[in-house]
């Protein structure tokens, strides 16, 4: 029987790994029972490279860690104490089961997955996808970029890779197809795009590494934000550049696929003009048409003018708001004391020991400086005092108020792109666009509250990671229902919200079903690579490594293309929740050693390990789009188009790493890290 390519890879990579760590590992004493301590640091890369093997022949992840640690975590506590070694491994096993189980941190995981396996079962994608098309009908490629931008916009409702990849699959890729769109790119396109949700917030990845490397989940959230928006920006550069560039790879939509049915009232007053705020402010004026009608046709088409002006605003407001003057008069550096005579503030330099001629209690001086009796006569108001009116007319004097500072330059480029992209926005409101304007709204506008609700709340501190997921998950079921009832209206069911109720409880119990899937799945990783870093901590394999790496004398940059290079490999036959369980402990302690932030490695890894979806032999999105592609769209079709993509992750990783601001800046400007 012939073996495939894939399977030769596989089996070849393992024996690499098992005869690699045969080779260098220390066998005396490993029979008798008398381990030495570089026997057990032997002991702990044979078991780092047994659970790779393991891993990539199929065994569960979850309890393959767990039983490999529990068995050399005993070899460990055997070589100290044997009579002890069975009850020490058991409690290690509950003490690690109970530190998963009370992390707040991994409460955020299923409600997100429930959020998101909600708005999938909302049925917007399509109507998003379809008004997308639409609306980037004139671009190049219009069809593959419509479907990268839907999968960032739906990225961000949803960090289910698989669900994104799948849906994207059953629309856009026969839409691509029938439209001669290429299928390597086509299928790469939807790869790509459907992988954003490992990196764009609230991407679960991010959270599984912030409660590995003890790292803020709002951070990283914040700090994967424009990281992703420039990665599905590349993608979509790179789509255009090619459609340009081969335009039998990605053919342009015709005429007639770029038409809209238009409503009866714009039927009637496209023919006075093609403009069609223009004409709806000319319909008010007439007396044929309803004005309930054109004034709120003409509201919706004045809407992008309306927010571009709202933006100005705001924007002007914060530019030229006045700088707040703190006053610190009567401030007091801390370590210093005021002198008594001139009350100057002098420098002490900690704790003190008394003045010389302070020789403990003393009796208070004669004139005493305290309270004391009043004088016999009459009490007169002291020589030179102001009225007892004069505090409170001072008091009632208002400040004056604080001016404003002039708008920077800044501002007023971005007020001259604002009202040009006012103007041309006007001129172009068609009646075809603002059709499309209309679906757009309508596809989009819902997700995009919820959105903003979400992550806003996250970013800027007003919620928990936890707290912003239940009310997502809240806001999914909200969406879910107003979709399913307008559904139903549409299709002249009898009852529509009895309809809606039935669909909502199907809905309901699916999304709980594979929401207590997908986060015991999870789960069981913790716990199962909690007992796996102990015992491997236990048999010194960590301080192993960290000595190995520590005496290769790298550099910053060295150490981390060393570590990134070891990751983007691991990609290949890994999944990325087994390479963040498994090798995050090891390389999270080496961080401080070369000064590198933990938030800003976060990024790297997770733009990094979008590799692994998008990697040969695994590739899960591979499997997830053959799973519904037409049967001429091989598996190896749609590998070759996912490897341009690959590249472009590269290169996002490059610029991450030479411009940290992309990643850090609103962390910084948000948290003031």
């Amino acid at each position: 029987m012939k073996i495939r390519k894939e399977l030769w890879f596989g089996f070849s990579l393992m024996a690499i790994i098992l005869i690699t760590v045969a080779i260098f590992t220390p066998w005396a004493g490993f029979f008798d029972g008398h381990l030495s301590r570089e026997d057990l640091g032997a002991l702990g890369l044979l078991m780092l490279g047994l659970i790779v093997v393991a891993i990539m022949l199929g065994f569960p992840t979850a309890f393959t860690l767990m039983g490999m640690g529990v068995f050399f975590g005993w070899l460990a506590y055997r070589s100290v104490n044997p009579d002890l070694a069975g009850q020490q491994i058991l409690d290690l096993m509950v003490q690690r089961a109970y530190s998963v189980m009370s992390n707040d941190v991994l409460i955020a995981i299923p409600l997100f997955v429930f959020m998101g396996y909600l708005v999938e079962r909302a049925n917007l994608i399509e109507k998003l996808f379809k008004s997308l098309h639409l609306a980037l009908a004139r671009l190049p490629g219009a069809l593959a970029v419509a479907t990268i931008v839907t999968c960032a916009i739906f990225a961000t409702a949803t960090g289910i890779v698989g669900a994104v990849v799948t849906l994207m699959g059953l629309l856009a890729l026969p839409a691509m197809l029938r439209a001669g769109y290429g299928v390597q790119l086509a299928a790469g396109a939807i790869t790509a795009g459907g992988c954003l949700g490992i990196l764009i917030p609230p991407s679960v990845l991010l959270i599984v590494y912030g409660a590995t490397a003890g790292v803020s989940v709002v951070k990283l959230y914040a700090g994967a934000f424009f990281p992703g928006l420039m990665l599905a920006g590349l993608y979509v550069i790179y789509v255009v550049v090619i459609a340009k560039l081969k335009p039998h790879l990605a053919p342009p939509l015709s005429m007639s696929e770029r038409e809209v049915a238009l409503p009866p009232i714009s039927q009637t007053l496209s023919s006075r003009g093609s403009n069609a705020i223009s004409g709806l402010f000319g319909a008010l004026k007439g007396a044929a048409l309803p004005k309930g009608a054109v004034a709120g046709q003409l509201f919706v088409a004045l809407l992008p003018a309306i927010s571009i002006v709202v933006l100005l605003a705001f924007m002007y407001g914060s530019a030229t708001a006045p700088v707040a003057s703190v006053d610190t008069t009567g401030l007091v550096q801390a370590g210093s004391s005021f002198d008594s005579a001139g009350d100057t503030p002098t420098e002490l330099g900690g704790l003190q020991e008394p003045p010389a001629e302070s020789g403990g209690l003393q009796e208070p001086p004669s004139e005493s400086t305290g309270l004391q009796e009043p004088p016999s006569d009459d009490l007169k108001e002291p020589a030179g005092a102001a009225p007892a009116t004069a505090p409170v007319a001072a008091a009632a004097e208002a400040p004056p108020a604080p001016e404003r500072v002039p708008a920077g330059t800044w501002y007023w480029i971005v007020f001259g792109v604002g009202m040009a992209a006012l103007l041309l926005t006007n001129v172009l409101m068609s009646w075809q666009r603002l059709e499309i304007f209309k679906m757009l709204l309508q596809s989009f506008f819902p997700l995009a509250v919820m959105i903003v609700a979400v992550l806003g709340s996250i970013v800027f501190g007003l919620a928990t990671p936890t707290e912003a997921a239940a009310v997502g998950a809240l806001g999914g079921l909200l969406l879910a229902g107003a979709y399913r009832y307008v559904a139903a209206r549409q299709a002249r069911a009898p009852s529509a919200m009895g309809q809606t109720i039935r669909d909502l409880g199907g809905i309901i119990k699916e999304s709980s079903f594979l929401t207590a899937k997908t986060s015991a799945m999870v789960c069981w990783l913790f716990v199962g690579s909690s007992i796996f870093s102990a015992a491997f901590a236990l048999l010194g394999g960590q301080e192993l490594i960290e000595q190995w790496v520590l005496s290769l004398g790298l550099t910053t940059l060295q150490f981390m293309l060393l570590s990134q290079f070891i990751i983007f490999i691991l990609g290949w036959p890994l999944e990325w929740t087994e390479i963040i369980v498994i090798f995050m402990p090891i390389f999270i302690p080496l961080l401080p050693k070369f000064g590198v932030d933990p938030l800003f490695f976060g990024l790297l890894v997770a733009l990094n390990l979008q590799t692994a979806f998008l990697s040969p032999p695994v590739a899960m999105a591979a499997f997830y789009l053959k799973g519904v592609s037409p049967p001429h769209v091989t598996l190896n079709q749609i590998f070759a188009g996912m490897l341009p993509f690959m590249g472009i992750q590269v290169f996002a990783l490059f610029l991450l790493y030479q411009f940290p601001a992309i990643g850090l800046w609103l962390p910084q400007v948000v948290y003031g890290r």
